[in-house]
């Protein structure tokens, strides 16, 4: 039972990192802080998950949905790079 439960999470795991490559190549791009709760598209940068769905609350900065590439800023979202630099901001503050 172990062994078929790793092969199919191998297996689950495989397909949805081959889905999002593709998402990649037809123009789209991951925008942050603009999924409202429970649309994320995946894990967030915070790591408390790792699945789409998990988000909890509107447009949190740590969370991410796929858009066509070049609209992100446009939607009032960050790239990686600035959502990185506002969540380290954010628990500096915090802490």
């Amino acid at each position: 039972m172990k062994k078929t439960l790793v092969v199919s999470t191998a297996l689950v795991t495989a397909l949805s990192m081959a889905s999002v490559s593709n998402v990649y190549a037809g123009g789209k791009e991951k925008c942050y802080g603009v999924a409202e709760a429970g649309q994320n598209d995946c894990g967030n940068l915070a790591g408390t998950h790792s699945c789409a769905g998990q988000s909890t609350i509107d447009n949190d900065p740590t969370e991410w949905k796929i858009v066509p590439k070049g609209t992100c800023a446009e939607l009032g979202g960050m790239s990686k790079k600035e959502a990185k630099a506002a969540y380290k901001a954010s628990k500096k503050k915090a802490g």
